[in-house]
C-alpha cells in the first residue's frame, strides 16, 4: 500500500539551510525553495493528496457496491480497499488537525 499523503514515501520537504550572510544577519534562508528541488509549493501537495485520498474513498465506495450487487466476490479486496480508504481519511484528519494546532499557536504570538 503506498502512502496516500506522501508522509512516509514520496515527496519529502527539506528543511531550509539557514546561512549567515557577511553583514552578520541570522535567520535569512540560504534557498527560497523550501519544497525541495521539484518546486512543489505546499498548496500543490496538499491538493495532490486530496484527490489522491478521495480516489482511494471512491474505489472503496465502488467495491462495496460491487460486492452488495454481485459484480465482485472477493471481500478481501473490498475490505482492503475500505481499510486504504478509512487510513487515508485518517492522516488527512491528523494533518488537518496539526495545521490547526500550528494556526491557533501562530495567532496566539505577540509581536
Amino acid at each position: 500500500m503506498s502512502d496516500p499523503l506522501g508522509f512516509i514515501s514520496g515527496n519529502q520537504i527539506q528543511r531550509p539551510d539557514f546561512a549567515k550572510p557577511a553583514g552578520g544577519q541570522t535567520g535569512q534562508p540560504a534557498n527560497a525553495n523550501v519544497g525541495g528541488e521539484s518546486g512543489a509549493s505546499f498548496k500543490d501537495v496538499l491538493v495532490k493528496n486530496l484527490q489522491e485520498v478521495n480516489e482511494a474513498q471512491q474505489e472503496a465506495q465502488q467495491a462495496v457496491e460491487d460486492l452488495t450487487t454481485g459484480n465482485r466476490n472477493d471481500v478481501e479486496g473490498v475490505i482492503l480497499a475500505t481499510q486504504k480508504a478509512d487510513n487515508a481519511f485518517r492522516m488527512l484528519q491528523q494533518l488537518r488537525n496539526r495545521m490547526m494546532e500550528a494556526y491557533d499557536e501562530v495567532k496566539q504570538m505577540r509581536v
